[in-house]
């Protein structure tokens, strides 16, 4: 076996067995959903193995209570392999939820028998975390939970998602937030647990610096990527661009993305007069999405609240230079070489920024940028630092029971 060696410049010898259980992840219905967990099972695949356990929801008409089956579409897997569990909704309350749970079990079982036995159970947002904290309980298998929602910082936590909650961070091992700001939003909430951050995934191997050179006389374009939902602040960016445009009009902002609230924005676009300064281009691939971030001379980011923003840091491992509100998770790695920060819910200051960043984006080098981009977000760091803490949870439980057999 060859071994691996990650950006610590540690040598892997072992390969470890990793079961992802998460009840968010792309599928054929929805393709893009959450593809950052993906992303991270990519990796964690870098130093171990890993298989994708994705609860998909309950189903009116299912023949059974459950189902397990394997994902054959390789756009799908993305090298990952994946199982969905389907299970029988009840119109009896409550036992919806413990049909979830008798699947999410025989789920793992089945998995088993397969001859996958993970080393670390892997559960990403903590309503996925009872389950797994009973298979780990049951068969003395390390959980930890990696928290990406963003309704900590919201505060719009109801009380059976807080007992989920409560549940999912005090009997799991690590507790992983993908920013200080929503490991702060959670403990708000007085929810206590073993906490470590580690952030989201930019998949550098996709995400790079265009080598083409755009002539100074064209349109200077900014980005933004991102669902088109109230809680990333379209209304105000759209107020802004309506105040840059009355001053200048050498930009154009594409908005990349879909959502509920497009017609509105559109319309609302209109009544600003922004028709020929701002495209809406709705779901993209990733492929595009690519060629939009590097074709883009600014990354904008409006949004009231963000526990990490995958599409900045994807933005900045393009080597574009981002604009973004104080949001969140986003404050921690947007500094001044790469970016500028503003009030959020402010389209004034979201006005000044932009206008300002236009006027300097010679100060502002792609490939600093993108590097620095990669030494925190690529795969192979944060794959490294997740087997980071998957052997020391292994090797805190050998520890016990080296103390119980003394």
């Amino acid at each position: 076996m060859t071994a691996s060696i990650p950006s610590d410049g540690k040598m892997i010898t072992r390969r470890l067995k990793i079961l992802f259980i998460t009840n968010w992840y792309p599928s054929r219905e929805e393709p893009f959903k959450a593809s950052w967990i993906r992303d991270q099972a990519k990796s964690v695949l870098l130093y171990d193995d890993v298989a994708v356990l994705h609860c998909t929801g309950p189903k009116a008409r299912l023949k059974g209570r459950w189902r397990l089956e394997s994902e054959t579409d390789e756009a799908l897997l993305e090298g990952v392999p994946t199982y969905r569990m389907r299970y029988r909704k009840s119109a009896v309350p409550g036992v919806t939820y413990l049909t979830y749970l008798w699947g999410v079990v025989q789920a793992f079982r089945r998995i088993v028998r397969a001859g996958f036995r993970p080393d670390v159970i892997h559960v990403h947002v903590y309503d996925a975390g009872a389950p797994a904290v009973m298979i780990g309980k049951c068969n003395r298998i390390p959980v930890v939970v990696a928290e990406h929602f963003s309704s900590f910082l919201r505060r719009s936590l109801g009380p059976l998602d807080l007992v989920k909650a409560w549940l999912a961070f005090r009997w799991t091992d690590r507790v992983l937030p993908v920013s200080r700001a929503l490991q702060n939003a959670i403990e708000r909430y007085g929810l206590g647990g073993r906490f470590k951050v580690i952030p989201n995934v930019a998949d550098t191997s996709v995400f790079f610096p265009s080598p083409d050179v755009r002539s100074n006389r064209e349109a200077k374009r900014i980005l933004f990527v991102g669902q088109l939902a109230s809680v990333k602040g379209i209304p105000y960016l759209l107020k802004a661009a309506a105040r840059l445009r009355a001053k200048r009009a050498d930009w154009q902002l594409d908005i990349v993305g879909e959502g509920k609230q497009r017609v509105e924005y559109q319309r609302l676009a209109e009544e600003f007069g922004l028709d020929e300064a701002v495209a809406f281009h709705g779901s993209r691939s990733r492929r595009e999405v690519v060629e939009f971030m590097q074709r883009a001379n600014l990354f904008v980011l409006p949004s009231l609240v963000e526990t990490f923003s995958v599409p900045a840091a994807e933005a900045m491992a393009c080597g574009t230079p981002v604009l973004s509100t104080r949001c969140g998770g986003p404050e921690e790695f947007i500094v001044e070489d790469v970016g500028i920060l503003v009030p959020s819910r402010d389209a004034d200051a979201l006005f000044r920024g932009l206008d300002q960043m236009l006027d300097n984006l010679h100060l502002y080098s792609r490939q600093r940028i993108s590097r620095y981009a990669r030494e925190r977000f690529a795969p192979e760091v944060v794959g490294a630092q997740l087997h980071a803490v998957y052997e020391s949870l292994i090797e805190r439980g050998r520890s016990r029971l080296r103390r119980r057999l003394s």
